[in-house]
């Protein structure tokens, strides 16, 4: 069965964005930037949502030749690999994905089942979606050192407990990550 990972930036009061919607105080340095390069090369399949994946398709495909070399990598790593889009205001996806606009949580576990890789997810929506379900198996979590005051909570509300378990903790210079696995 393929394992399931949340990866994603948050500040220390526990919001992905901040009131704007901006995720701007995550931009990564080059060593946080390559570790992503490298651990996204490990990825059989990107699960996206729509905003995430609007977002990523705005930039990435079009990266400029003056980015560092670094961005160009995750550029093409991004460009190529698969990726299964959920949305249902969508009509089309592009570079190597899949629209899907049935319910997310059936279609993903088919994904799990199917193979025995690795998949992210990514997107605060769609992982809210699949928490209540025990289908993300770890969570990547990079701290920044900012305090937003508001902004989109890390985790929606839930009607149970999540127990999980720390297997990783690493410092970057401009975040830390915690590696969470789910019991």
């Amino acid at each position: 069965m393929r394992k399931l990972i949340y990866s994603i930036g948050v500040s220390l009061d526990g919001y992905i964005n901040d009131r704007d919607g901006s995720i701007d105080w995550t931009d990564p340095d080059d060593e946080l930037h390559q570790f992503h390069n490298d651990r996204y090369r490990e990825i059989e399949v990107s699960l996206h949502g729509r905003r995430l994946y609007e977002l990523m398709a705005e930039y990435w495909p079009h990266v400029p030749e003056t980015a560092s070399p670094i961005e160009r990598e995750f550029a093409a790593l991004w460009t190529e690999k698969p990726k299964v889009v959920f949305s249902r205001t969508l009509t089309e996806v592009q570079w190597n994905s899949t629209l899907v606009s049935a319910n997310a949580v059936d279609e993903v576990r088919r994904l799990k089942a199917g193979g025995d890789g690795v998949m992210e997810v990514g997107g605060a929506g769609l992982a809210a979606s699949l928490l209540p379900h025990g289908l993300i198996d770890e969570y990547q979590l990079f701290l920044s050192p900012m305090v937003l005051g508001g902004g989109t909570p890390l985790f929606p509300p839930l009607d149970k407990r999540i127990p999980l378990r720390l297997a990783e903790t690493r410092h970057f210079n401009t975040a830390v990550m915690l590696r969470f696995l789910a019991d």
